[in-house]
């Protein structure tokens, strides 16, 4: 038993040899289609993208970290990329320098070039405008304050000239926003004292009383907006005309930021401030593979979906309130969140299947027909070993009616008889062999006989 299972093991290696060159050509085939599938179709995403963010210690940067993070689990190198802010992500999404970006809604502008090669992966969270004002300094202009306002509390835009007000660098898009926001209530910006300080040096000047008023916008996530909003002396301004700001322009929303949500225990802020916020999206240019939309997209559910001081629960990301087409991805993404097989396999394995799917199917459906000739040209190429022989065992025969010495062609015979038993086939043929063999003696037999 021990010597007969090499033997065993060879004769089964011989005929999946001889089903592997019968299928050969279609397998090269099946392979070669899969190849240029994969070439056209790009299904995996580059391991490298570029995000822009913003200024150090912004929201921007804190949700770039965290979308980072995220898509490391998946082998997503996120090179974080630091800017001005919003104007200058999409300057830089223009110029092809970043991948994707964080662009505040009302940045861009109608007719711009490049903005055809950008869409949207959703609306991710609302970035109120904050106006923060020192008390000391809303006195100041307690003339021109409302009558109920105490003369310490500043509640529109128009009580602004005469301060000292910081409104940003260009590249952030806050000036252009508050630019449109002071022509809205007929201000002359030559009447303020305007200030284009990045955000830690306007800060820093702020809290020295170097400046009367700091304007940004950004998320309440910033650190900037949760430390001013618990500074003795300082105040946020409330926008009591929010709802009118939204009616005029179509990318602010009207926000209220709730009575005691920084601190319920020391109350404040002290009652409800109104806002306007512009919506934040997530820009990309239209050449970032779609796996990466998809990746970004189901990030940003995760970083964005949970409750917050401007939304409830699963509220964000959402496809409203957008300047830019949605990406198909993100906007599936986000509206039916994983796809089946990312849920149970590894995102390379999932995401290869879900794009290649209907390809495979294709050459399936091509090749399926075509594989039926493969079981009779196994046949034929096992069965053509053994018949070959049969055309000089033939010759041999008919020789042999010449009447002539049989000996030379009984010499041949056993010549051929010899390569005969040297033939290797798979077991289920051993019956062609064996009936080779026994025509060989048939002819054998009748030389002899002469």
């Amino acid at each position: 038993m021990v010597c007969d299972m090499p033997k065993t093991i060879r004769y089964t290696l011989l005929s999946l040899r001889d089903l592997a060159v019968s299928a050969g050509p279609f397998i090269v085939l099946a392979v070669t289609l899969l190849v240029l599938a994969y070439w056209w179709l790009d299904p995996n995403p580059p391991k490298r993208v570029v995000l822009a963010t913003g200024p150090a210690q912004s929201a921007y940067e804190e949700f770039g970290k965290r979308y980072a993070h995220l898509l490391a689990k998946d082998g997503i190198d996120v090179v974080l990329l630091p800017s001005e802010g919003s104007a200058a992500n999409l300057q830089l999404l223009r110029e092809g320098k970043a991948d994707l970006g964080f662009v505040r809604g009302g940045t861009s502008e109608a007719g711009v070039a490049g903005d055809d090669k950008l869409e949207s992966l959703g609306s991710l969270f609302l970035e109120p405008v904050w106006l923060f004002y020192r008390e000391e300094a809303a006195r100041k202009v307690a003339p021109a304050a409302s009558a109920d306002s105490g003369g310490s509390t500043l509640s529109s835009l128009t009580q602004l000239p005469g301060l000292r007000v910081n409104v940003g660098t260009p590249g952030s898009g806050v000036p252009n926003l508050m630019t449109k926001l002071l022509e809205s209530n007929h201000i002359d910006a030559s009447t303020l004292k305007l200030s284009q300080l990045e955000q830690t040096p306007a800060t820093v000047a702020f809290l020295a009383g170097d400046l009367d008023a700091l304007v940004f916008a950004s998320a309440p996530e910033s650190l900037m907006v949760q430390m001013l909003l618990q500074t003795p002396g300082i105040k946020l301004m409330d926008f009591a005309q929010s709802e009118a700001y939204s009616r005029r322009f179509a990318f602010l929303s009207p926000a209220v930021l709730p009575r005691g949500v920084v601190d319920l225990a020391s109350d404040i802020p002290p009652q409800d401030v109104h806002l306007v916020a512009p919506t934040t999206t997530l820009v990309t240019r239209t050449s970032t593979h779609p796996a990466l939309l998809q990746l970004f997209a189901l990030a940003g559910n995760e970083i964005h979906g949970s409750a917050g001081w401007f939304k409830r629960a699963r509220e964000y990301p959402n496809v409203r309130n957008n300047e830019l087409p949605i990406a198909k991805e993100a906007e599936r993404s986000i509206q039916t969140g994983p796809p089946l097989l990312q849920r149970y396999l590894p995102f390379w394995v999932a995401n290869f299947v879900e794009r290649m799917w209907l390809v495979m199917g294709i050459i399936i459906a091509v090749l399926l027909p075509l594989s039926r000739i493969v079981p009779p040209l196994y046949e034929f190429r096992v069965r053509s070993r053994i018949f070959k022989w049969y055309g000089q065992l033939r010759n041999i025969e008919n020789r042999a009616e010449d009447g002539k010495d049989t000996s030379p062609l009984l010499e041949e015979l056993n010549q051929l008889e010899s390569r005969a038993e040297k033939i290797s086939v798979p077991l289920s043929y051993t019956d062609e062999l064996y009936a080779l063999r026994n025509n060989i003696q048939l002819v054998r037999q009748k030389l002899q006989r002469q």
